[in-house]
């Protein structure tokens, strides 16, 4: 009997995942979840699911998901915190995470890692707990970035290659393997409150962020 899987988020990677269990013969993609309010500069899982008849929640509340057991869900920048009693629906639930863990928790890990001069970055995959981005950690792959010449977008692509890779590594022994503990002593945490601190980080690239921050003034 296939396991069914609830998709959130948005974007190329959400697309290549939502292929990969549309395709798979032990998973029944069961609906996703697109952010809501959408964006409209990468993939929209709504798009793809509609082209595929499958069921979306329009209103890109995992809350909305028909009742009942969910074997699997995963989130790939899915934007919305997901409440304890959503998570305990779930057999496993994991979330692929543009940064590092624990280092780099939180929004926009990829720019405030060229922001802080960081010569390395990574991809996690780890299991959703009610914390954020704290949950036990499955697989990660890091990588050199370059704060002299990477570009947001240059890390971000990079981010949804070895994600993609990551994924097709995990998904064979997802139900086997043993997850780690982060450490929180080497943990740290970015929120929305502090996104004005990215200064020319804060987009995809330096040239947009200081056009965009010089419009504001």
């Amino acid at each position: 009997m296939k396991k069914n899987a609830v998709l959130l988020g948005k974007g190329v990677l959400a697309g290549r995942i939502a292929d990969w269990l549309y395709d798979n013969e032990q998973y029944q993609l069961f609906c996703v979840v697109p952010n809501n309010p959408c964006s409209h500069w990468t993939l929209r899982l709504e798009d793809w699911a509609k082209e595929k008849n499958v069921a979306v929640i329009d209103s890109g509340r995992a809350a909305d998901v028909p009742p009942g057991t969910i074997d699997l869900a995963i989130s790939v920048t899915y934007e919305k915190i997901l409440k304890p009693n959503w998570i305990a629906r779930c057999t496993k639930a994991i979330n692929i995470h543009n940064g590092p863990l624990p280092e780099y928790r939180g929004v926009n890990p990829i720019n405030w890692a060229l922001k802080n001069g960081e010569t390395e970055h990574g991809v996690t995959i780890h299991e959703i707990t009610p914390g954020i981005d704290d949950g036990p950690i499955l697989t990660i792959a890091r990588f050199p970035i370059n704060p002299a010449v990477d570009e947001v977008i240059d890390v971000y692509e990079r981010c949804i290659n070895f994600g993609w890779k990551l994924f097709k590594e995990l998904m064979p022994n997802l139900w086997t393997i043993r997850p780690q503990p982060q450490d929180p002593e080497r943990a740290h945490y970015y929120s929305r409150a502090v996104f004005s601190q990215l200064g020319d980080r804060s987009f995809f690239t330096r040239a947009e962020s200081r056009k965009k921050l010089a419009l504001s003034k």
